[in-house]
């Protein structure tokens, strides 16, 4: 999995910004999400005192805009790619945070210190695909927050698209039409996993260039997450879905008590 997930990242991390319609103003829209939520279960704190680890950056999308609000932020990957890049864009928006490459299985190894917040966002937790890995995960996400602290997860609405096994995204056109994105997802026989292959179609001084990456994941329910989650020391586990909180994915927080 480890080589396999990060050649992704490593490959895309040049053109992930793309996803986007803007990636600037999804820095800020998520971060202000993100924010609102933690404030909510971490009242008592204020952002300045706040420290945040986000596990699973890629190129910096929450890092990046939580750090803007004040978070004392470190942020890891496990793609070097994603990491250099997060440098870089955290760099020009005169953001301070601390980097490094690590798998969150082994954040204990890996990261020094414990945190308020551990978070890790945009579905990255399902490329894990067994509960082996999921509980070691877990464990170490729990290792590195301090007493009382919170951990926040997101992924797909699993439960609504097992149902329907799609298989495809909607077409997103970007840039007065230069740049077409779209995912094609092919299920495997044992309908609890799936690869996704992300195509990037761009407009190249009327030349069109396709650019394919291609990743596998786990249809993780939500109930399968919770029950790991509570295996691994976890309480108070909730779940925040898009029409609460308005972020994009299903949110689940949890706490170490």
């Amino acid at each position: 999995m480890k080589e396999s997930v990060m050649k992704f990242y490593d490959d895309l991390s040049e053109d992930y910004h793309l996803i986007y319609s803007d990636w600037d103003c999804a820095i800020v829209r998520q971060s202000k999400i993100l924010d609102q939520l933690i404030k909510d279960n971490l009242p008592h704190l204020k952002n300045s005192s706040i420290s945040l680890l986000d596990c699973s950056c890629g190129i910096g999308t929450q890092a990046i805009g939580l750090a803007k609000m004040g978070y004392r932020v470190t942020a890891t990957d496990l793609s070097p790619a994603s990491i250099k890049r997060a440098e870089r864009e955290s760099e020009s928006r005169g953001v301070e945070i601390t980097f490094g490459v690590a798998d969150f299985r082994s954040l204990t190894e890996d990261v020094s210190g414990e945190f308020d917040v551990v978070i890790s966002v945009d579905n990255a937790i399902p490329h894990l695909q067994s509960d082996d890995d999921l509980q070691l995960a877990g464990h170490n996400m729990y290792s590195k927050l301090r007493q009382d602290g919170l951990l926040l997860i997101s992924i797909r609405d699993y439960d609504a698209l097992l149902h329907d096994k799609p298989r495809a995204t909607q077409p997103n056109v970007f840039d007065n039409g230069k740049l077409i994105t779209f995912q094609v997802w092919d299920w495997h026989d044992d309908s609890k996993t799936y690869t996704v292959n992300q195509f990037m179609i761009q407009d190249n001084n009327d030349r069109w260039e396709t650019k394919h990456f291609s990743t596998n994941y786990r249809a993780l329910k939500r109930q399968e997450l919770s029950t790991i989650l509570i295996s691994c020391g976890f309480t108070d586990v909730r779940w925040h879905m898009p029409e609460e909180s308005g972020f994009y994915q299903p949110m689940v927080t949890a706490r170490k008590q």
